[in-house]
């Protein structure tokens, strides 16, 4: 029986098909490849392109799979944008994840993993954003992602569904070097797309109450959360019941300025960033605990700061500066064969 994954083309979601083919599950992808790229679905997948719009492709899918249970990546994953486009962030995300849902009932698949965000927190003032921290999406996008956990959590009490939802916070690095984040968006990009342009990376603000005045965020890399979601199929798969939300976040924050420096060293491309003003609503710091997810889904933040920008920046087709005593290869083989 296979796993299938919604949104496996995708930056994310690519990596989760390589981390359930590694762990030696078959998987089917399903993706409308409207923000994702063929040659993202690993080999080995079986690949059918269509959208969870689309009801009757749905039920051609499943029907042509014998599906043990579904990772839910599919999505429109844009925040900012989804202020701008509310409708299309929720035809995409909620309507997309009921078609989806009744798919599953219909083919009598019996899990899902869902791939919520911390945007369902919006401006968090915990110290520590924990599961129990009140939800408050301050945009389309975070709102979605809370509807599409409610929508999952009462189809398990209509039918049994065994699930759990996923809630991670900023997601970087590569565990390969062919699959990189092509968000628009996304601040490991944008600054990776400023350096090769020539251009300055900003900072919106640096007046926070923080140890450098910069945003503090909470960084975890891209085979990380793959890891959590193979290990969350595999434990619903096994029958285990699972908490109905976990929080993937390392426990520790990083300032926008520290990663900045952290840029720099690992390109070799020295700057200075551009002050900007603060952006309005930009909380001063988000960092999650995961200890549950410790707890029951084996979490852990394996992979340092280094990790996450030198395997980002290689993916995104740049060779990382390394120190004279260690070439740039063995730095290469280093990230992406798993030493540390």
């Amino acid at each position: 029986m296979a796993w299938l994954v919604t949104g496996g083309a995708g930056y994310i979601g690519s990596h989760v098909a390589r981390a359930l083919i590694d762990d030696g599950h078959d998987v089917v992808v399903i993706d409308d490849l409207s923000s994702g790229h063929r040659a993202f679905v690993p080999n080995g997948a079986v690949f059918e392109e269509g959208s969870l719009l689309d009801p009757a492709f749905l039920k051609e899918a499943f029907a042509r799979h014998d599906v043990a249970g579904v990772i839910h990546l599919a999505g429109f994953k844009y925040a900012g944008v989804s202020v701008e486009w509310p409708l299309h962030t929720y035809f995409q995300n909620v309507t997309g994840t009921g078609n989806l849902l009744a798919a599953m009932e219909a083919a009598s698949v019996p899990a899902i993993v869902f791939s919520s965000s911390a945007a369902v927190y919006g401006n968090a003032a915990a110290e520590f954003v924990t599961e129990s921290t009140p939800t408050s999406p301050e945009s389309p996008y975070g709102e979605s992602k809370l509807i599409g956990e409610w929508l999952i959590a009462d189809q398990a009490r209509a039918t049994g569904l065994r699930h759990t939802s996923l809630r991670y916070f900023n997601v970087v690095g590569s565990g390969t070097p062919d699959v990189s984040d092509t968000s628009p968006h996304n601040l490991f990009p944008l600054v990776f797309d400023a350096l090769k342009a020539g251009t300055t990376p900003k900072i919106f603000g640096t007046a926070y109450p923080t140890p450098d005045g910069s945003c503090v965020r909470d960084y975890v890399h891209v085979s990380d959360v793959a890891a959590a979601h193979v290990a969350a199929a595999r434990k619903l798969q096994d029958g285990v019941e699972l908490e109905t939300v976990y929080n993937l976040g390392s426990g520790t924050g990083v300032s926008v300025r520290a990663i900045m420096t952290e840029m720099a060293a690992v390109t070799g491309r020295q700057f200075s960033p551009q002050i900007c003003a603060a952006r309005p609503g930009d909380p001063a710091r988000i960092v999650a605990s995961g200890q549950l997810a410790r707890r029951d889904i084996d979490w852990a933040p394996r992979h340092s700061l280094r990790d996450m920008v030198s395997s980002a920046w290689i993916a995104a087709g740049q060779e990382a500066a390394s120190s004279p005593s260690v070439s740039r290869s063995q730095t290469r083989n280093a990230l992406f064969q798993g030493e540390q």
